[in-house]
């Protein structure tokens, strides 16, 4: 653990989820190739997209629609949507095969464990502090068994813009009912969640298990108020501390 800011405590915590409390990387990955897998025994055609295709795809829905911008499952539903009509697909078919496509990619991009020492953190800090969940993602956090241990989930999309915006701290914030300095916010990326809490006026926690320092990360900006390797740091920073 390591402390860039003189530490004061805090009366609550907010979490980041995805590669904070579990590895999302090789999540994603897999849910992708089985996603591309569906796609192609469906749609034959779609064999003929390599990965610069696809990219193409994705940056050409967001330039017609910047509103996407941060909504990582309406963006997969319009990418998708586009590929099928470029493979001769009407646009109710196109829309049709692009709803189960993105219902089976949400149900494999869930389809994973979180860690038990994740659980035994969450289990131990929530006898001692409120906690809420703030994701840029669309893991289902009742499938995991994550829910439990949060009062509320707020999710970019349904729930406001995507972090650092600070449309998720602020819901967090309301919800806890208390002031932003004595809130926590943990999260993995130095944008999203260290710059994102700071700017809403939370303490930051950066989860740091890349072994880079934060003088060689490309995303720093923001100095956070503590830096942790594993989930279990998180508790010795007692009320009391």
């Amino acid at each position: 653990m390591k402390f860039y800011r003189r530490w004061q405590p805090v009366q609550a915590m907010t979490f980041d989820l995805d590669d904070t409390l579990y590895d999302n990387r090789t999540v994603i990955l897999r849910a992708e190739q089985l996603l591309l897998d569906w796609l192609q025994a469906r749609c034959p055609e779609m064999s003929a997209f390599d990965w610069a295709e696809w990219q193409a795809m994705r940056l050409q829905v967001i330039e017609r629609d910047v509103s996407l911008v941060g909504f990582v499952t309406d963006i997969r539903r319009a990418q998708i949507t586009l590929a099928a009509g470029r493979c001769g697909m009407d646009a109710i078919n196109a829309k049709q095969f692009a709803d189960e496509a993105v219902a089976f990619f949400l149900h494999e991009r869930s389809n994973f464990s979180v860690p038990q020492d994740a659980f035994d953190t969450l289990s131990a800090l929530a006898e001692d502090y409120p906690l809420i969940a703030i994701t840029n993602g669309n893991v289902d956090s009742e499938r995991l068994g994550l829910s439990p241990y949060f009062q509320q989930v707020f999710a970019a999309g349904p729930d406001g813009a995507a972090k650092p915006d600070g449309a998720l701290f602020i819901k967090a914030q309301q919800a806890l009912g208390l002031p932003v300095s004595q809130i926590l916010h943990v999260g993995d990326h130095l944008k999203s969640d260290v710059r994102g809490a700071k700017l809403a006026g939370f303490k930051a926690c950066w989860f740091n298990d890349t072994k880079k320092p934060l003088t060689k990360q490309r995303h720093a900006s923001i100095l956070p108020d503590v830096e942790i390797s594993h989930i279990g740091q998180l508790l010795s920073l007692t009320r009391d501390s």
